[in-house]
């Protein structure tokens, strides 16, 4: 319960910090707020530190390779299949995985915003997303040091160990090649398919591929579907739930209330995403993406305006995601030479983006 309220608290924080700061997109800075909180103030503060030291890294790159690659579909999708191939890699392997990842997204997110909209300065795409990964970790941090001289000399969180790094893993390097295929995907569909929101969809796309090293084996097909299921099951869920709340904010007799509504919602579904993913069961995964939609569909750039527009283009951009990665790893698993036994255990569930 401390952690859910601490999540809540983390979440309302990051978007007042986020509006003051001037965020294009509140609902990421939501979203680090949400992500970077762990139960003891020393793994925040690193978790935080490691995701803005990943974003300025793929900021700084995507500013650097832009200029060159913009232009062409195909330069385009070498630069997101090089970048995001090898970052993903280091995120599954190294011992500071949660920063390569950040790397990767951030490079992937800038580069596909650009190519969606090609009259905005890439610099400015590199700003909000600075703006916002800083303002939703500042407000996580804020709520940890409040929680560790408060609730938590009662309810002490436990600190994880720090996570181990491999050696050299050519099974991660495969399962790290099959993201790059299909993020290199994303600039040609950006030619043909308007509707998606293309940053999402990368998002997507390297998210559900982190699975522990272990766990891939000859194919990461079922393991990665496994994710994708529970990412559409609570993304499903949560759209249900959120549009709920928006319709309500919209009738006439709610209207003047509407923000009031929307942070309601807001607070209702990141407390009970946060309680199915510490249930560590094996819908855990499923809460944390419930949260994201919550987040993706209540948390509007502006109250003001609040609609169902914008979360449906990211809900739509998380599916093409998954129809780009689906292709991908079956044609790999049928000419896979050995699989992993059947009856194995499926892997824990590792942290995301």
């Amino acid at each position: 319960m401390v952690d859910e309220l601490e999540c809540v608290a983390s979440v309302l924080l990051a978007i007042s910090f986020g509006h003051l700061a001037g965020a294009s997109n509140i609902s990421w800075a939501a979203f680090s707020g949400y992500m970077v909180m762990r139960g003891h103030i020393a793994e925040s503060f690193v978790r935080g530190l490691l995701r803005i030291v990943g974003t300025a890294a793929g900021a700084g790159i995507v500013l650097l390779i832009t200029p060159y690659v913009a232009a062409s579909a195909a330069l385009s999708a070498g630069a997101l299949a090089a970048v995001g191939g090898s970052t993903l890699y280091g995120a599954i392997t190294a011992r500071r995985g949660y920063a390569w990842l950040f790397v990767g997204l951030t490079f992937a997110m800038i580069l596909l915003d650009k190519l969606q909209r090609p009259s905005e300065a890439v610099g400015e795409f590199a700003r909000t997303r600075m703006v916002e990964v800083v303002a939703g970790t500042a407000a996580c941090v804020v709520v940890s040091m409040v929680s560790t001289l408060s609730l938590r000399r009662r309810w002490p969180g436990e600190r994880r160990p720090p996570p181990e790094g491999l050696g050299w893993h050519p099974e991660a390097a495969r399962h790290a090649g099959q993201a790059a295929v299909a993020l290199a995907l994303l600039p040609f569909l950006s030619h043909v398919w308007r509707g998606p929101d293309l940053a999402q969809a990368a998002v997507t796309i390297m998210a559900v591929m982190i699975v522990p090293a272990h766990g891939i084996g000859a194919s990461g097909f079922l393991p990665v579907s496994r994710r994708i299921l529970l990412r559409v099951g609570g993304c499903a869920v949560a759209a249900g739930m959120a549009a709920a709340f928006l319709f309500l904010a919209h009738s006439p007799a709610i209207a003047p209330y509407a923000s009031v509504v929307l942070v309601a919602g807001t607070i209702l579904g990141v407390a009970l995403g946060r309680h199915i993913e510490n249930g560590q069961t094996s819908l855990a995964y499923a809460g944390t993406q419930f949260v994201l939609a919550i987040l993706v569909t209540l948390v509007p750039d502006s109250y003001a305006g609040a609609h169902l527009g914008p979360a449906r283009e990211r809900l739509v951009g998380i599916l093409a995601g998954i129809l780009l990665l689906e292709p991908v790893l079956a044609a790999w698993h049928v000419v896979s030479p050995t699989r992993r036994p059947a009856g194995v255990s499926e892997p824990a569930e590792p942290g995301g983006a």
